[in-house]
């Protein structure tokens, strides 16, 4: 590991092992992680070079689909310790500060998407009046009711794009911003894991778009029915409204 060959260097050093026998090494490679040993200090030595004593193998490493961790520890008995991946993954999630990050970050996320879909309904509200009156001035020069409605999608899809882009740009960019000082190493890893390098916060194409298509389908399906409601009211009646107002 790099912090086992910054205090050894690159001379050789006698290493003790379990049985009491002792063996030289020297560093050739340095790695960050091993799926044999976990945490940050560690040595791999070449099996050849050992004695016939120290050579023997203490773990036993398998897979499969389905690991019966019970079964395996009443056929191992308790002189030997069974790990499974599973149960040292499940050790991973759940924690008390990691349900509170997902639940704090699902409110938000909740609390976002209901204030843009208020604030888009209140414009599209707002704007309704006129769009009628277009809609059905158009509809007396031989527009159909659904060349209207097709004609208002179309209407509110370029600031939906413009707005989806302008919102995935500004996610990539304070993640890519805010991703150099933040750790999530205490919400990703519960207390007691020894993490080898820090968890930092990255990029995930699916959490930009998402949000990005959501805004999109959202608009589109409001502006949908807006034009089938406009579609449903005469135009003479909307153009006598507009002539008396």
């Amino acid at each position: 590991s790099p912090r086992v060959a910054e205090a050894q260097g690159s001379s050789p050093f006698p290493v003790t092992m379990e049985d009491g026998s002792s063996v030289t090494v020297r560093i050739v490679l340095v790695r960050d992680v091993t799926p044999a040993v976990p945490g940050a200090d560690f040595l791999v030595v070449d099996r050849a070079g050992l004695g016939a004593t120290a050579a023997e193998p203490t773990t036993l490493l398998a897979t499969g689909p389905e690991a019966d961790g019970r079964a395996l520890r009443e056929a191992a008995g308790d002189a030997v310790s069974v790990r499974l991946r599973a149960d040292e993954r499940a050790r991973y999630v759940d924690s008390p500060l990691q349900s509170g990050a997902e639940h704090l970050y699902t409110a938000a996320v909740a609390a976002g998407a209901g204030y843009a879909v208020l604030a888009l309904l209140l414009s599209l509200l707002r704007a309704a009046p006129e769009r009628v009156a277009l809609l059905a001035r158009l509809r007396t020069m031989g527009l159909t009711r659904a060349q209207g409605r097709r004609l208002l999608v179309l209407e509110s899809l370029p600031q939906a794009l413009l707005a989806a882009a302008g919102g995935a740009l500004t996610g990539w960019c304070a993640i890519r911003l805010l991703a150099p000082g933040m750790d999530l190493t205490a919400v990703a890893l519960p207390p007691a894991a020894a993490p080898v390098e820090q968890s930092r916060l990255s990029t995930d194409p699916w959490s930009l778009t998402v949000p990005t298509l959501s805004v999109v389908v959202m608009t589109v399906g409001v502006a949908a029915v807006q034009a089938w409601w406009a579609g449903r009211r005469g135009a003479v009646r909307e153009l006598r409204a507009g002539d008396t107002r």
